[in-house]
């Protein structure tokens, strides 16, 4: 049975990959940062491990929890949008440290842990990022925290997937879509649930050609 970690899974998204890949007889470790959205993971068949990206230590006590375990898939969905404001409104320290933190360093703090389980299995890891990340595409300053905070996000993952597809692991960033979750809001584009599916099949679509890309849910890549 393969096993899949998920980061970032109370609601959203993440709560929706666990839900899918737990239905189709996957084991699943979801992360939770809050008490209360354990017991719905569980429901699903998926293993909650609390994981609060903004405390201390998180890296380490997660790594304590999966120890022995050997990947197939990470998945690190966990983000926050910050404030709206367009550039060049100055944010304040504590919306960048806020948004950063969680967005960025996490990731980068979670991947020297997974490496090895996944290069057991010549696993994938996908982060999910988003078109506002791409520098190529930008073409408005809206929501600039959020924008550069998935810009270096795409920037981690890339330099990431050298070292970590020398040693067999397909490593990739995802656009879900404008999704009707809290962040896109109901007038978004995309049910939870269409993209979901739709990056599920982009996920098991992959190979070692697709190493270090940047895709976008219907497959298609996007320009860095």
């Amino acid at each position: 049975m393969p096993t899949c970690l998920i980061v970032g899974a109370s609601r959203g998204i993440g709560r929706e990959l666990a839900r899918q890949y737990a239905g189709d007889g996957v084991r699943v470790i979801a992360t939770y940062r809050h008490a209360q959205d354990a017991a719905a993971l569980t429901q699903m068949g998926a293993r909650a491990v609390r994981a609060d990206l903004l405390e201390d230590g998180w890296p380490q006590a997660l790594a304590r929890a999966i120890d022995g375990e050997a990947l197939d898939l990470v998945i690190v969905n966990a983000g926050v949008s910050g404030p709206q404001a367009a550039a060049p409104a100055a944010p304040d320290r504590a919306d960048f440290d806020a948004v950063m933190r969680t967005n960025v360093l996490a990731t980068m703090q979670l991947i020297p842990c997974v490496a090895d389980a996944l290069a057991a299995r010549g696993g994938k890891l996908a982060v999910v990022s988003s078109r506002m990340g791409s520098i190529g595409c930008t073409s408005e300053g809206s929501m600039w925290l959020y924008r550069a905070s998935k810009a270096a996000l795409n920037s981690a993952l890339k330099s990431a997937s050298i070292a970590l597809g020398a040693r067999g692991v397909v490593c990739m960033a995802l656009h879900p879509g404008w999704v009707q979750t809290d962040m896109g809001g109901r007038g978004a584009d995309l049910r939870v649930e269409d993209s979901v599916t739709s990056l599920r099949r982009v996920i098991a679509a992959v190979n070692r050609s697709h190493n270090g890309r940047f895709l976008n849910y219907n497959g298609e890549q996007i320009e860095w």
